[in-house]
């Protein structure tokens, strides 16, 4: 074995080692604010609306930091995005700000969230074989999904039998820091093994942030050749904004599901996850990205036409969920999980269309750039529709969402 295949086989071990300990991290942070914003705020639902603008904006402000921090290279930002996700849970978990000051620290956790989604599949796809970039993105999204289920357990036991609660110092958040640095570290690791990433790959943003620095000094690309994949992305942040939010605000607001119940959920999620994210990858590689993203969106149009009908019946209390009914929320909020799960299958898009390979990564920096202006105004509109007209007809929106994803994924060209 010659000396860069054993330093590719570190850097694929170590990125993976990341992604347990990034699966660990959300688990005991990201998955369970909404019950945090819950129990230690009181919010409702147009307020829960609200705190999407200083969670969301990062993933539009990305587009510029991860410029500005281009000549790093992948590795090295990603090291920066963990250790701002670590500081900003921190300050949630030892004191309890004002509302104000805590969406600070959160506009910081989620500036780590969102320069880190480019990133992580950048650094997968430059470590995989021209023809298994959606293995490899399996295998990385697999391994996130166990340790997330490893954390919902911890999370679920810890909230039933009264470890953690929601009361200074949140000690479930302080454990998600520590996960934090350890993916810091595990990326410094493959920075230091001369990883294909943090030798600035084609890809890569600083590899075209040094281009750019010449003409623009800008680290994304539009060109009109990508504008489907742009609008398959803005589709993507409407949609996803109601299944992040609204969905398990479903939960928590109208049956007061509580953190414990939450992650459990997680760990159902989690476990299909683990087996179902290679499938997906596999598919990517033997169908191409049109038929899988045809596929995800026809299922998801299902989905969320029953959830809002279920939604409207549990509001207007024409339904008592128990028994097979509570089964069917179980059921229905699992499955919406699952669209999280088809992110990488818009990454492989973008690769395969690519028109040059410095294009990717700044067009993946661009294309969640315009998913999280949609997913803001989401966030707006959606709140005001839940608080004036009812649940369901936020539903309806998502359905009509997948409609018009549907519809873009028909015209691609695998």
């Amino acid at each position: 074995m010659d000396r860069e295949e054993h330093s590719a086989r570190i850097s694929i071990m170590l990125f993976l080692m990341a992604a347990a300990a990034v699966g660990l991290a959300m688990g005991m942070s990201d998955y369970i604010l909404a019950n945090y914003f819950k129990e230690a705020y009181g919010i409702n639902a147009m307020q829960r609306g609200l705190i999407e603008l200083p969670r969301e904006l990062p993933g539009i402000l990305s587009i510029g930091f991860l410029a500005a921090l281009a000549f790093l290279g992948d590795i090295k930002n990603a090291i920066v995005a963990q250790l701002l996700c670590a500081v900003g849970i921190v300050a949630l978990a030892l004191v309890r700000p004002s509302f104000s000051v805590m969406l600070a620290f959160l506009f910081i956790y989620s500036s780590g969230i969102h320069m880190f989604i480019p990133l992580g599949d950048s650094i997968g796809m430059s470590l995989a074989r021209k023809t298994d970039a959606g293995h490899m993105l399996g295998q990385f999204n697999s391994v996130r999904m166990a340790f997330l289920m490893i954390s919902g357990i911890i999370t679920f036991v810890g909230f039933r039998v009264g470890w953690f609660s929601f009361d200074v110092p949140v000690t479930v958040f302080l454990f998600s820091a520590l996960a934090l640095v350890v993916a810091a570290a595990l990326f410094y690791g493959m920075h230091r093994a001369d990883a294909p990433a943090a030798k600035e790959p084609p890809g890569s943003l600083a590899a075209v942030g040094a281009a750019a620095r010449g003409k623009a000094g800008l680290g994304f690309v539009w060109n009109r050749k990508y504008a489907r994949y742009y609008v398959i992305c803005a589709l993507f942040g409407g949609r996803k904004q109601i299944m992040y939010v609204y969905s398990p605000w479903v939960l928590i607001d109208l049956l007061d599901f509580k953190a414990d119940t939450m992650s459990i959920l997680a760990v159902i999620g989690s476990l299909i996850g683990i087996f179902f994210m290679p499938v997906v990858g596999r598919w990517i590689d033997r169908h191409g990205a049109r038929k899988v993203m045809m596929a995800e969106a026809l299922a998801f149009i299902a989905v969320y036409v029953a959830y809002g009908f279920l939604s409207r019946w549990v509001n207007t209390g024409v339904v008592a969920l128990t028994g097979l009914g509570m089964m069917l929320v179980y059921l229905l909020n699992i499955i919406d999980k699952m669209s999280a799960q088809f992110a990488m299958v818009r990454a492989i898009y973008m690769r395969q269309i690519a028109v040059k390979p410095e294009d990717v990564t700044p067009s993946l920096t661009l294309g969640m750039g315009i998913d999280h202006v949609v997913a803001i105004v989401g966030a707006f509109a959606c709140g005001g529709v839940w608080f004036v007209w009812g649940p369901e007809y936020v539903f309806m929106i998502a359905g009509a969402l997948s409609l018009a994803n549907l519809i873009a994924a028909w015209g691609i060209r695998d």
